[in-house]
């Protein structure tokens, strides 16, 4: 992978980093809920890549085609299907995917649209999150869980283990994959999956379809 240097610190988002790391140059790209449209904008700016948003909010939407984006507005549950097979080389869905209502069709479909898939997601399995649900009883409120779960729109929380229970169900594999916290630090999954699964605040994986593709 080629790493990415932002242009200025905090600039942009560490999972952003590094799905731009992943993606090769020229790609043809899907951003599933891609909000205010940054990692578009990345992959624009440092991949020269052809790409395509789609996202729930309309006055996201609206935000990303000011600033010269092409997203239409749409949910990953419902308008995913609409797509055709491998149209393109990428479709990423970026901590999103633990909103829907549905993951492993999203995934399916991920995996479907785009000859790989990326996704990103924050890990219920960190051991912050573990010791505040042992030491107090009650859903953990954390940086990367911040709102209590009433509010939360968080409907399906995962750990790394869980998710790649999922992508074997799905009949996929794992071309790269990386746990990281909010600093930066990565953690390869070339290491034992029980260590990142344990440190590792958010992950990022590549994925592609075990058969074709």
């Amino acid at each position: 992978m080629q790493k990415i240097t932002p242009t200025a610190p905090g600039t942009h988002r560490v999972d952003h980093l590094l799905i731009a790391e992943m993606v090769e140059p020229g790609s043809r790209v899907l951003d599933v809920g891609c909000g205010d449209g940054a990692l578009l904008q990345l992959l624009a700016e440092t991949k020269s890549t052809d790409g395509r948003g789609v996202e729930l909010s309309r006055e996201r939407v609206n935000a990303c085609v000011t600033r010269g984006l092409s997203v239409i507005q749409g949910d990953a549950d419902r308008d995913l299907a609409d797509y055709p097979d491998q149209a393109f080389d990428y479709a990423i869905l970026s901590l999103t995917i633990q909103a829907t209502r549905y993951p492993k069709t999203v995934l399916e479909n991920l995996l479907r649209i785009g000859r790989r898939a990326i996704v990103s997601f924050p890990n219920f399995g960190h051991w912050r999150i573990r010791a505040e649900l042992l030491l107090t009883g009650r859903m953990p409120q954390t940086r990367n869980l911040p709102e209590p779960w009433y509010a939360s729109p968080d409907a399906h929380l995962c750990t790394i283990k869980d998710f790649a229970d999922l992508v074997a169900l799905v009949d996929a594999e794992v071309e790269d994959a990386v746990a990281f916290n909010t600093s930066g630090q990565r953690l390869s999954m070339r290491r034992s999956i029980w260590l990142q699964n344990l440190l590792g605040e958010k992950a990022v994986f590549l994925l592609r379809k075990r058969h074709g593709g």
